[in-house]
């Protein structure tokens, strides 16, 4: 589709939040929790930036997107606490629900899929839990990266989302993630209509 490149971010605060979930850490690093930090890191490096701002509970970095200047973010509250770091940033330069895009693991999609909403439940997804909690609002727009579900219905789902991804999935999230980067773009610069219509699996 597009285009990323190097760009000076718009002066002034950030307009919109783009949030990658997942744990923080060397041993968490390619696990399928981790789909979000992929994604973050993918569309950081297109950029020309390096997340490495310590803010906010997360490690940020500031990017232009679609013609807007965004804090782009990587909790490291662990998943189950993502609401801490969005609130703070979101409180702090007074960004509604509508401008803070959450890029998150799907266990429900298969590796390489990825599907956008504009707002939704928590999907049983404890990160969404808590900022749809900490928010008080499910009203922001999600990129969902399929991560493969369970091997069988027994199988532990904290063992299964911090399992490591094979060779095979890792390729194909990676191709999703790149999909996503323009997605985002797509939905930052207000055409969330068409980042869906192309995009979602």
């Amino acid at each position: 589709m597009s285009f990323l490149f190097k760009r000076k971010a718009p002066a002034g605060p950030p307009e919109f939040l783009i949030v990658g979930l997942g744990n923080p850490g060397k041993k968490y690093e390619l696990t399928r929790h981790n789909a979000g930090f992929l994604f973050a890191d993918l569309l950081a490096d297109k950029q020309g930036e390096k997340i490495s701002k310590i803010q906010f509970k997360s490690v940020t970095a500031c990017i232009e997107l679609g013609g807007h200047r965004c804090l782009l973010m990587k909790p490291q509250t662990f998943m189950n606490n993502s609401g801490e770091a969005v609130k703070q940033a979101a409180a702090f330069y007074k960004i509604p629900p509508e401008k803070i895009i959450v890029v998150f693991d799907d266990i429900s999609l298969p590796c390489g899929k990825l599907r956008i909403r504009r707002k939704g439940s928590d999907g049983g997804h404890n990160g969404i839990k808590s900022i749809i909690y900490l928010l008080n609002s499910d009203k922001f727009p999600r990129i969902k990266l399929g991560v493969g579900e369970k091997p069988h219905p027994d199988y532990d789902l904290a063992d299964w989302v911090l399992s490591s991804f094979k060779k095979s999935e890792l390729d194909a999230l990676r191709e999703a993630a790149e999909k996503a980067c323009s997605a985002a773009e797509l939905m930052v610069a207000g055409d969330t209509d068409k980042a869906m219509s192309s995009f979602n699996s």
